[in-house]
């Protein structure tokens, strides 16, 4: 049993005070944000609202030290060798498109190859497809298994000399299946090739070791972490990130400019153009310390028994086929389903009505939907503050969906 007491935890969030009658299962999207976090943001500009690195005065510079303070918090959490390999963007999908337009310029040629599975989220396989056109390479496409498993023996099939990077998630936010992203580094390491993993789903629900995963890049949001929207990390190993090429230009990323040459900042601050979300850098660093004191491994496991639990329930329901493995431990908080001859949308409105917040489409990840042979899907996403009475809510909820629509 996790040590996770939801009744006292559901009292840090304004939110659920507020909307007592509110179900909310969409968590995969987004996140609620505790009072410490929605503080920790009003503090800043409250006391030390200046532009980090812009001035020598006094308010400038407790604005720089916690804009930095948070990069290490950051850094320990994913346990990075230093918070040099720390980049902060405004979301998962900046981190990506930096990855794929940096990578692209520093490695990429004519004929070259980018790998990059049929699961992921449109925001770890457009950026690919873009620079693979810009720089006239080729994209070529790791399928996943049933469950949504992206497997190294499959991975390995794909590679040849011409494969630069290998781009995976290391959670599907369809499946919810984690990813042995070691094993896939193991294989794109073996052909020189560089890792970039999407942890945008990843991140919040378990622990994450950049070290032991051996991913070349990590991205994430922090606002499916707890944190506000508009701030996101690229995390980089920092020979990597010294290699590679800023993707923004502007104030604060250079050391010098004359109208002859640019010299650019070392990482990771060449990568961060112009003024930077430092409320947003510090309201991630409070979610992050929020979560800490939770304990991951509490928060693992009070999601693993809330996910058996509607599993459970959810597939006693007549005409309810469930997305991916039978398996719970394998969903991470994800249940994914369709309603026998209902479209996604009418459940997701019928659920509406109810108080019972879900998402109904593809999920921003179209190819994957084309893959299964499913067009749009409905999703319930749990998180650790999540109840048992919500569940029950919404699976009666959902046993009601297809007698409503006359079948």
């Amino acid at each position: 049993m996790s040590l996770i007491d939801v009744k006292e935890i559901r009292k840090d969030f304004a939110l659920f005070r507020d909307n007592p009658n509110l179900a909310y299962l969409d968590n995969s999207a987004t996140s609620q944000k505790p009072d410490c976090v929605l503080d920790a943001v009003r503090e800043f500009y409250e006391k030390e609202n200046a532009n980090p690195f812009r001035g020598i005065y006094d308010l400038s510079e407790k604005a720089t030290a916690a804009y930095e303070s948070a990069r290490k918090t950051v850094a320990s959490f994913l346990n990075a060798q230093s918070e040099k390999e720390i980049v902060f963007t405004r979301n998962a999908s900046e981190s990506l498109n930096l990855s794929a337009f940096s990578l692209g310029e520093l490695m990429v040629g004519e004929g070259d190859e980018v790998v990059v599975s049929v699961s992921e989220h449109h925001s770890n396989m457009l950026p690919w497809r873009a620079m693979a056109e810009r720089r006239h390479a080729k994209i070529r496409y790791l399928n996943c298994r049933p469950d949504g498993e992206l497997r190294a023996e499959d991975l390995e099939k794909l590679m040849t000399d011409r494969t630069k990077i290998v781009a995976v998630t290391a959670m599907s936010n369809v499946f919810g299946k984690k990813n042995d992203l070691k094993a896939l580094a193991a294989v794109a390491h073996k052909h020189n090739a560089i890792l970039v993993a999407d942890g945008a789903q990843s991140v919040p629900h378990g622990k994450t070791d950049v070290r032991e995963t051996d991913a070349d890049l990590l991205a994430f949001s922090g606002h499916k972490l707890l944190a506000p929207m508009g701030i996101g990390v690229l995390y980089g190993k920092k020979r990597l990130l010294d290699r590679m090429p800023p993707f923004l230009t502007g104030g604060e990323m250079i050391e010098r400019v004359s109208t002859e040459e640019i010299v650019y900042s070392e990482a990771p601050h060449k990568f961060e153009a112009g003024t930077v979300n430092a409320g947003g850098a510090v309201g991630l660093a409070r979610a992050i310390r929020y979560i800490t004191d939770l304990g991951i491994e509490n928060i693992e496991e009070r999601e693993k028994e809330l996910t058996e639990y509607a599993l459970e329930r959810l597939s006693r329901v007549p005409g309810i086929t469930i997305v991916g493995s039978e398996r719970a431990e394998d969903h991470n908080g994800i249940v994914t389903f369709r309603v026998q001859n209902v479209h996604p949308h009418d459940v997701s409105a019928i659920l509406a009505e109810n108080d019972i917040a879900v998402r109904a489409g593809h999920h921003c990840a179209e190819p994957l939907h084309r893959f299964i042979g499913i067009p749009s899907t409905t999703r319930a996403s749990l998180m650790f503050y999540n109840t048992e009475e919500e569940i029950d809510r919404f699976v009666t909820a959902v046993s009601g969906i297809r007698g409503l629509m006359g079948y």
